[in-house]
């Protein structure tokens, strides 16, 4: 089924009430209220908002997310990929130098210093006739491989319907999520009266896991995760007991 059939479809199905004169008292197409059909994950399928689709809900409606968090509707869990890639400067140090050697962070410092006083003519205090303005130069950047966590998101299947509020600086914003029965879908209809713009949003963003690791540790990694990069970093780092490691 493709999503814009079972968009129309959904619609459809909200505009049907069970009222004797066939008018629905709220109805989805109010600007008074907020429709989103979410999986047990938090993705939105199907909003008032074409560009919203695919989106985690926490992005769009961070306040209703934490307070799902809060209720228990929803729990985070932590995740691993230990196969990402990660954005790093071209011509600065390798990404598995970056991680093992803290001093590499503290170089880094000192070289920005140093272009932040040459850029600034420091020299010219001394001799304003041979002063020369330094050009910082462009630097692009590379994918290398790195590790990364990032949150998820799994609903509570055994809450079928939950409501809440939100105080949103004095203004009450209430809210109501059921589940769909016979499906991992919910139903979440949020009031629109309140602004809680101001709420941060709930994202899935990874974020990189930097270690600082000694050689007794990476041998610990190379035999549990059996990566290329960690076997390259058992070679040079990793006493002799560790080099058994295939």
């Amino acid at each position: 089924m493709k999503l814009e059939y079972f968009q129309r479809k959904f619609w459809t199905a909200c505009r049907q009430c069970t009222a004797l004169d066939g008018k629905c008292s709220i109805s989805c197409e109010s600007e008074d209220i907020n429709c989103y059909l979410i999986d047990n994950n938090g993705f939105i399928l199907v909003t008032e908002e074409i560009s919203q689709t695919g989106l985690f809900f926490g992005e769009v409606e961070g306040a209703v997310m934490n307070k799902l968090l809060q209720m228990g509707s929803f729990k985070r869990i932590t995740l691993y990929d230990y196969q990402a890639r990660c954005r790093e400067y071209a011509g600065s140090s390798d990404s598995a130098r970056t991680l093992l050697n803290p001093f590499s962070v503290v170089r880094w410092l000192l070289t920005e210093v140093i272009i932040f006083l040459l850029e600034f003519n420091f020299y010219s205090w001394w001799n304003v006739g041979l002063s020369v303005k330094a050009q910082r130069s462009q630097g692009k950047t590379m994918m290398v491989p790195c590790d990364t966590e990032y949150p998820a998101f799994v609903s509570e299947r055994t809450i079928k319907e939950t409501t809440g509020n939100i105080d949103c600086e004095g203004c009450f914003r209430s809210f109501v999520i059921q589940q769909i029965p016979s499906s991992n879908l919910f139903m979440v209809v949020v009031d629109n009266k309140c602004d809680c713009s101001s709420a941060p949003p709930v994202t899935i963003d990874p974020i990189e896991i930097m270690y600082i690791l000694d050689s007794i540790e990476i041998c610990m990694r190379v035999q549990t995760f059996d990566t290329a990069r960690y076997k390259l970093l058992s070679v040079s780092l990793c006493p002799d007991d560790c080099m058994h490691v295939p």
